[in-house]
């Protein structure tokens, strides 16, 4: 089995780490304690506290795993490129899409670190697959079900 290749800016990777702390350190024994508390409930078949709390902590367990695996594979990279004329990692672009030309600005992250509510696009998604390693100006066609056109309007290191 292929181990999946994993990038995150560090930016990312100290998110994670502090994800990870507070379940362990916080939530964990949060969790404990509830188990406690609706175990002294008595009959445990019945015990609708007891089955929640037993929920959450697969939840908390789950997601500590799914941490500790990512950050087993994570490259690490600098995230902060040395210049603004290439679209990498890191960098804050504006592009247009050139279908009704409105403008959208988007941080270069790694898959990990993606949220597309807030801007922060994946290198791996369509439109960072695009746009990584143009310049201002260029073009790129966004390969999805209906493919579009965009071009990089502006590259800034963030």
């Amino acid at each position: 089995m292929e181990t999946q290749k994993v990038i995150l800016t560090k930016d990312g990777a100290a998110k994670l780490t502090a994800e990870v702390r507070q379940l362990i350190d916080v939530i964990r024994p949060e969790v404990i304690e509830q188990l406690s508390f609706a175990r002294a409930q008595g009959d445990l078949s019945e015990n609708a506290e007891y089955d929640a709390a037993r929920a959450r902590q697969a939840e908390v367990e789950g997601r500590i795993k799914e941490i500790e695996d990512i950050m087993a594979v994570a490259t690490i990279i600098d995230d902060s490129p040395n210049n603004a004329k290439t679209v990498a990692l890191g960098t804050k672009v504006t592009v247009r899409d050139l279908s009704d030309n409105s403008d959208f600005e988007y941080r270069i992250v790694g898959t990990v670190e993606a949220d597309p509510l807030h801007n922060r696009i994946s290198n791996d998604c369509p439109l960072g697959e695009a746009i990584v390693g143009k310049h201002v100006g260029d073009k790129a066609i966004v390969k999805v079900a209906k493919p579009y056109q965009v071009q990089v309007i502006k590259i800034e290191l963030v």
